[in-house]
């Protein structure tokens, strides 16, 4: 048994999913109409998470099908009922095959304004959407997020991303960050 997993923000990256859920396997990219990607969600390191909000248009995304053993391991990670609410009729749009689906994805509960993401965060979001090539418009975009600094180097959730990070070969987090020309990498 399987279900349809929509990430938009860290989790697009394969190394971070398959780190929370070793059954990931991707289906490719997708897209929620009506809603654009938010660093509002606050996380319990008081910085800003990925989260969807309602607003005209369409944010890109990825769609997985992961193992429902997975399921478990996925809303801790996530945080479900922490900050994340697990939305499990979310429709999207298989931008192939321009098919509805309906899949499982993850909104922030109480978003805030004015959040910034750490460094590191961003650089998985950029990295995600690099990988499954969701386009230079959204890939310009995430590079104007104003972003924090994490001076914290034994935070574990900075550890594992540079470790998803470096397992796609970006040993520079900051390049990510900044450099247009993603493709070079």
């Amino acid at each position: 048994m399987t279900f349809l997993y929509f990430a938009y923000g860290s989790n697009m990256l394969p190394a971070r999913l398959k780190a929370r859920c070793a059954s990931a396997r991707v289906i490719g990219p997708a897209t929620a109409k009506g809603f654009r990607l938010d660093f509002s969600k606050r996380s319990t390191d008081g910085s800003g998470k990925a989260t969807l909000i309602v607003h005209e248009g369409a944010a890109p995304g990825v769609l997985f099908e992961i193992a429902k053993s997975d399921l478990a391991p996925l809303d801790r990670a996530e945080g479900a009922g922490k900050g994340y609410d697990r939305v499990d009729g979310f429709r999207v749009v298989n931008a192939v095959t321009r098919e509805p689906i309906t899949a499982t994805t993850y909104l922030a509960s109480a978003p805030e304004a004015d959040l910034k993401p750490f460094d590191w965060y961003l650089a998985l979001v950029i990295a995600g959407a690099h990988h499954h090539a969701l386009g230079d418009q959204h890939l310009a975009e995430l590079r104007l997020i104003e972003w924090l600094n994490d001076d914290d180097f034994r935070r574990k959730s900075r550890i594992e991303a540079l470790q998803a990070l470096t397992a796609h070969g970006f040993d520079d987090h900051y390049v990510l960050l900044e450099d247009p020309l993603l493709g070079e990498n």
